[in-house]
């Protein structure tokens, strides 16, 4: 079904974890640090990660789980990544999902949750959003690349730095690339954000939403893609003209 890689420096878990995996359908290659993860990221073509956090120094310089993590997302920004750790603190959830997981799981964990959880983000890594495929098939639209669960972006292998609203709005444009998304519809996801940089929260309003366009639009500059304002209506995610 899919080829992944496990990194889990505890040998016994690993290898029943690898029988299991293997047993499910997928191909699995396994590493127990940091270092052979990377060597394995680098070489070989994978679908997905399921990552340990609490990994050992290698060499005596430490590399754990979300240093590997970050590495990944810095190297492979779509590659799907699963956390399976001890660490249950919401600190630790938060820290691995901000550093780009894409699902978190605790030990002790149920076998059939953890192949369940594996399968949806698959799944979710095969849909449009998250893989670059667009509406238009045009080389600038692939380009732009945002992940579906969390403020990031990419425009091709350049990380875009995003705020929450930067990053919803960008969604919403890059869904209806070529159509007109009204103010209100915007305003409406922005209802339910937290304050954002002294701009407002749940009453801001079009002064506010001009300054995230203007932000979006230097973003998006050499890209091949604009943001016009459709006056009276909206904005509308656009190709520029050659």
């Amino acid at each position: 079904m899919a080829h992944l890689l496990l990194v889990e420096d505890d040998e016994l878990l690993r290898d029943g974890l690898c029988a299991q995996l293997m047993h499910a359908g997928h191909s699995v290659d396994a590493a127990g640090d940091g270092a052979q993860a990377q060597a394995l990221l680098e070489s070989t073509r994978l679908d997905g990660v399921v990552l340990d956090l609490g990994l050992p120094p290698v060499q005596g310089v430490a590399m754990d789980g979300i240093m590997v993590l970050r590495w990944i997302r810095q190297r492979l920004p779509h590659l799907p990544v699963l956390v399976l750790t001890a660490r249950d603190d919401i600190d630790d959830r938060v820290a691995g999902l901000n550093a780009g997981a894409d699902d978190y799981l605790t030990k002790p964990f149920d076998l059939a949750e953890l192949l369940a959880r594996l399968a949806a983000m698959l799944r979710r890594a095969r849909m449009p959003a998250f893989d670059g495929t667009l509406p238009g098939d045009t080389p600038s639209a692939h380009r732009l690349r945002l992940d579906p669960q969390l403020p990031m972006g990419w425009l091709g292998e350049e990380a875009m730095e995003l705020t929450h609203r930067e990053w919803s709005l960008l969604g919403l444009l890059l869904r209806q690339i070529g159509q007109v998304v009204g103010r209100e519809d915007v305003l409406a996801v922005w209802q339910t954000q937290a304050p954002e940089g002294g701009l407002g929260g749940a009453g801001a309003g079009s002064n506010a939403l001009e300054v995230y366009v203007h932000r979006l639009r230097r973003k998006l500059q050499g890209s091949g893609l604009n943001i016009r304002n459709v006056r009276g209506l909206g904005y509308m995610l656009e190709l520029q003209t050659p």
